[in-house]
């Protein structure tokens, strides 16, 4: 895995004393930005009016796959992070066609696949990337991001020209850009916990949308962007007979494709059944000794060890532990925040941040996790949460029928008004024909978090609503299907790739140099799981009924862990600021001066919610996340705005090569 960056200035015609070159030390600050993502080399190349740059996390031909590549008379170049699992295959076919390879990465492959089918390449690629190809022919770049959007790239563009890199920050470092707030997706955040592509938290940066690609052409400095892949929900009647046994075949090539690697490949082990089905197929696989890593906690409502341990010793694996507490959390959350470059309203991302340096720590760059299985197997809560609201709202004055909240989420509402409680936060959330239905509840308890905003940031949004801009956004076919596929969908679009798989994967496993595979995240596993009869995947208030079917009789993973209910990953939010010695920095940046300087909350709001947790009776998800996201909203603003300043020096990358134009 690696990190991109690029400048491409339109080309002025008769003007083009106006044209400014690429600047070498800029190229130098964005690469330098992006060091963690690949620690292992750089490169850059630039002809005047486009620059490229690269930096190199070597995994696959590791001697021979360093960037920008090129074909061979260097008139197509690629900057390439990711990672295409069938390249084998691609190789093979492209050999037949007449192409030749000085390398066995990866990376070639994808500049002889743009060389036979252009842009349709993207048709045939099975992996997680994001890349830039300069074809100097043409004078245009291709920018691409897989189909579920595993790896980001981000862009800006001015004057018809394109600044784009793997994360925002190296955008900053060129002198390009400048890092503003856009309020827009600083809303987004409170609503969805992240912001929708193309919008980012920075005003002026977009993000390439998962499963899209886009031109810019310098004759016209434009940028057209092109949908190459959409999530369809084709649900069947019936379950096929084979449907077992072809699940079986898919997570085997799956995971077998994800082995691939010249250095070893380990695993997350969580203690759940994705994780746990995930590590034991490696282990079956990998011709190393599987090497394991876990999270546990000091809360035991939080700690997972019992069942990561069964796991562990029943795949015989090197496992190893990283245990951690509130202070674990509140120390590093300050790097975790400036790696995710937005706000978080959980700190969810800080413990996956220590299990990534635990994993580098020893000697893994690469690792399997089991993200994806939930929102393609219904697994979550939120899909049973579904299913009982509409069920209730059926018989909408059975007093029996909402009592199945209490199986459902028996933590909640401790203080026995059952009824009322679950009418307000579910019963009366939203109608079963509104889009958002299924997650609205979640939606409107995040929403909460505004309830803090500013006189002046609320200003800011006036005639903003998240919610109807995400209905608007909806594909034609989207209520055609049935309730909990529409709500697969919007797990995926608004959670999975803006959130989990960014702030909580991408940005925690790179910034220690540790690439992240999600063998759930095949599309074949996913096409597979849309066919599939949503009673397949969630049977009565069972979920992911098909996978532990499959589990049970392959016996890849211990019956306990097949068997036991779902936890939902999650990590001490209030705690780790507000227990013991409070960091420095939560005093600073939640004191009420420094919040009227910044100007997004009001300051006595927020004094209240401090005093809450500081004596332990602040109540709920509501003030757990409000705490999070405007601690975290304060920290984001101070390094990225405040503090806004280059972020690598040229000294700092004394190993960046220049590439020749021909290779």
């Amino acid at each position: 895995m690696c990190g991109i960056a690029g400048i491409a200035r339109r080309n002025r015609g008769s003007d083009a004393h106006l044209t400014r070159a690429v600047s070498v030390d800029a190229l130098h600050r964005m690469a330098g930005a992006l060091r963690h993502r690949g620690p292992d080399g750089s490169g850059h190349y630039v002809d005047g009016r486009v620059g490229l740059a690269h930096v190199r996390l070597s995994i696959i031909d590791v001697a021979g796959g360093a960037q920008p590549l090129g074909n061979e008379d260097g008139s197509v170049l690629i900057v390439y992070n990711g990672e295409v699992y069938n390249y084998l295959e691609l190789r093979e076919q492209l050999a037949r066609a007449g192409h030749r390879f000085r390398t066995r990465c990866d990376t070639e492959v994808l500049v002889h696949a743009y060389e036979q089918w252009g842009t349709a390449m993207l048709s045939r690629l099975n992996g997680q990337f994001a890349f830039a190809i300069y074809d100097r022919n043409t004078d245009t770049i291709f920018l691409a991001r897989d189909r579920f959007g595993v790896r980001p790239l981000f862009y800006s563009l001015s004057g018809g020209d394109l600044v784009f890199a793997s994360e925002a920050k190296a955008l900053f470092a060129s002198g390009e850009v400048a890092p503003e707030l856009d309020p827009v997706g600083l809303d987004q955040v409170f609503t969805f916990w992240a912001a929708r592509p193309p919008r980012t938290v920075f005003r002026g940066v977009s993000q390439l949308e998962p499963g899209t690609c886009a031109v810019w052409t310098g004759g016209d400095g434009l940028l057209r962007h092109a949908r190459y892949y959409e999530l369809e929900y084709p649900e069947a009647r019936e379950e096929s007979a084979d449907a077992l046994r072809d699940l079986g075949d898919l997570l085997d090539s799956s995971v077998a494709l994800r082995l691939r690697s010249d250095v070893p490949v380990g695993g997350y082990l969580s203690g759940g059944l994705d994780s746990s089905i995930t590590c034991g197929l490696a282990a079956k696989g990998s011709p190393f000794s599987l090497r394991t890593f876990s999270v546990t906690f000091d809360d035991p409502r939080l700690d997972e060890s019992e069942f990561q341990r069964l796991v562990a010793n029943q795949l015989r694996s090197r496992h190893q532990i990283q245990s951690i507490g509130p202070a674990d959390v509140a120390a590093v959350f300050p790097d975790v925040v400036r790696h995710t470059e937005t706000p978080l309203l959980r700190t969810a991302p800080a413990p996956m941040y220590l299990l990534a340096r635990l994993a580098r720590e020893h000697d893994i760059k690469v690792v399997l996790t089991g993200e994806g299985s939930d929102e393609l197997f219904l697994g979550y809560d939120l899909f049973k949460e579904t299913a009982v609201r509409l069920f209730c709202l059926r018989q909408p004055a059975s007093p029996a029928r909402p009592r199945l909240f209490e199986r459902l989420y028996p933590y909640l509402d401790p203080r026995g008004r059952r009824g009322d409680f679950w009418r307000h936060a579910f019963l009366d959330a939203g109608a079963p024909d509104d889009p958002l239905f299924s997650h609205l509840p979640r939606f409107l308890l995040t929403s909460r978090i505004k309830d803090f905003y500013s006189a002046d940031l609320r200003s800011a949004l006036a005639g903003r609503d998240a919610l109807e801009d995400l209905r608007e956004a909806l594909p034609r076919e989207f209520m055609r299907w049935s309730p909990l596929n529409r709500a697969a969908y919007l797990e995926m679009v608004t959670l999975l790739s803006p959130y989990l798989l960014s702030s909580q994967g991408d940005r925690m496993s790179l910034a220690h140099g540790v690439e992240a595979r999600y063998p759930f995240l095949d599309t074949r596993v996913f096409e597979f799981a849309a066919r599939l009869p949503t009673g397949s995947k969630l049977r009565g208030l069972k979920e992911k009924a098909i996978l532990r079917r499959w589990a049970r009789v392959a016996g890849v993973v211990p019956p306990a862990v097949q068997q036991r209910t779902k936890q939902p990953y999650r990590a001490p939010d209030v705690p780790p600021f507000f227990t013991g010695s409070s960091p420095d920095y939560v005093q600073e940046l939640l004191d009420e001066s420094h919040l009227a300087r910044t100007g997004l909350f009001e300051p006595a709001a927020v004094a209240g919610l401090v005093r809450r947790c500081r004596a332990g009776t602040a109540m709920g998800f509501r003030e757990s996340q409000a705490l999070v996201g405007i601690l975290s909203t304060e920290l984001w603003y101070k390094q990225f705005i405040n503090d806004a300043r280059p972020l690598a020096r040229p000294a700092e990358l004394s190993r960046l090569h220049q590439v020749p134009a021909a290779l």
